[in-house]
């Protein structure tokens, strides 16, 4: 489930990147182009299409976002805890106490 919501998230935002490319901040971008053939689609038109193309596209990132949040497996990886439980006593058990206490001896011998 969490690399489908990854996978659509990738994807949405391939397409939202492609849009807003498309899109000129002066008002001209892919509307410009088809001024003199307005016939079918009308250069106002196609902005209005190309907004509602973005703001769609930005909602559904907000939700597949969201929704990748609640499909995050919650046991973590497969036998983290158990590694994790044996890396602590090795290092718990790595360390022993008689070099540490050698040292501070010869200190103070000195």
């Amino acid at each position: 489930m969490y690399v489908t919501v990854s996978v659509l998230i990738l994807i949405v935002s391939f397409l939202m990147m492609l849009v807003v490319l498309v899109q000129n901040s002066k008002g001209g971008g892919l509307a410009s182009n088809f001024s003199s053939h307005n016939q079918i689609l009308g250069v106002r038109k196609t902005t209005d299409f190309l907004e509602k193309t973005t703001w769609t596209l930005a909602v559904l990132l907000v939700l597949f976002c969201l929704a990748s949040s609640i499909a995050i497996p919650k046991g973590g990886i497969q036998g983290a805890g158990k590694a994790d439980t044996k890396m602590r006593n090795q290092i718990e058990n790595a360390m022993p106490t008689a070099p540490v206490e050698a040292a501070a001896d010869a200190e103070v011998a000195e």
